[in-house]
């Protein structure tokens, strides 16, 4: 099963790289991912997040978004032997085993855009092909799931916003968007969207994770969700390992099917990862894991990259 590459669809590491925690090529001894532990592991695709940090919300959200922006892709050209920049579909043909990393950048909270649509047109320009729509609060998009009570859904702005990141060919994530928010943008998308980073809510009740008819209408639109390694989205006590993972994978592709499950693990962006989940070199053990469970060949490549890669090509243009 090691040779299957991985296709992960969250890291938080650039705000390390931003902040000069550390460069993210492995000389550090701290961080969940780095180039060193993505190539231990046979990642092919890493999502690169970008979160606008709360400090700076609402009036600095456009400029530290930005700011993310430029580390990450002066961290691409300082690395081009080991990674690239996805920007159309014609770039997952570049995937793969023994090949550059291909990072595609995802603005994590949809403040950036402040309540510009020039802004989403910008970022685009710059390389961005995913965007979260919202983190836990409101912006000007929607709300997010931490608006306790809120039965909010898309604003104007925001049914503007996820119908230009359909012309434009954006994936849309609805992690971190709260449930009336979710279905506006399914019964609104022309595209296939993601949670790029969640877990099922009928296994672990945390308001991040997705209740069955969410999973269910994920299937609908032919999208995926990629499953957090986050210890309290995978278990109720915050007690989470490497099979609680597992049992996610299992219960999203019983409810969903086996085509809207991925990998999403929040590494860097969690307080602790999973016990046999400590860094992203340890990808391999969870394949394995997912054999044992009884995922036959071509389910686990779902699950590693197939899943993924499909939907890019549904919406990268």
């Amino acid at each position: 099963m090691n040779s299957l590459w991985i296709a992960d669809g969250h890291c938080d590491s650039l705000g390390d790289l931003t902040n000069g925690k550390r460069d993210l090529t492995g000389t550090a001894d701290f961080g969940h991912w780095d180039l060193k532990k993505a190539k231990q592991a046979s990642i092919g695709l890493q999502f690169f997040a970008a979160y606008i940090e709360e400090e700076y919300k609402p009036f600095l959200a456009s400029q530290r978004g930005l700011q993310h922006l430029e580390q990450a892709l002066r961290f691409i050209d300082e690395n081009l032997d080991d990674v690239f920049l996805v920007r159309s579909k014609q770039d997952l043909d570049k995937l793969g085993l023994a090949k550059p990393i291909g990072l595609l950048i995802n603005i994590e909270g949809g403040e950036i855009l402040g309540e510009s649509l020039f802004m989403l047109n910008l970022i685009y320009r710059l390389g961005v092909r995913s965007m979260g729509l919202t983190w836990n609060g409101r912006n000007a998009i929607a709300d997010g799931v931490g608006e306790s009570g809120s039965k909010g859904g898309l604003s104007r702005f925001g049914l503007k916003v996820i119908a230009r990141m359909n012309d434009l060919g954006m994936v849309i994530d609805v992690s971190h968007l709260n449930e009336a928010g979710f279905w506006d943008v399914i019964y609104n998308t022309s595209s296939p969207i993601i949670a790029s980073h969640s877990c099922a809510y009928g296994l672990c009740n945390h308001p991040r994770n997705l209740k069955d008819e969410q999973l269910r209408a994920l299937a609908d639109v032919k999208g995926l969700v990629g499953v957090n390694f986050c210890r309290d989205f995978l278990d109720v006590n915050g007690q989470g390992s490497i099979d609680d993972v597992v049992n996610h994978i299992c219960y999203i592709s019983e409810v969903a099917g086996v085509d809207t499950v991925a990998f999403g693990s929040d590494f860097d962006g969690i307080p602790a990862p999973p016990d046999g989940l400590e860094d992203a070199a340890q990808f391999p053990l969870l394949i394995d894991k997912l054999a044992r469970a009884g995922f036959n060949n071509q389910e686990i490549e779902k699950i590693c990259n197939g899943n993924f890669v499909r939907v890019l090509n549904n919406v990268l243009k």
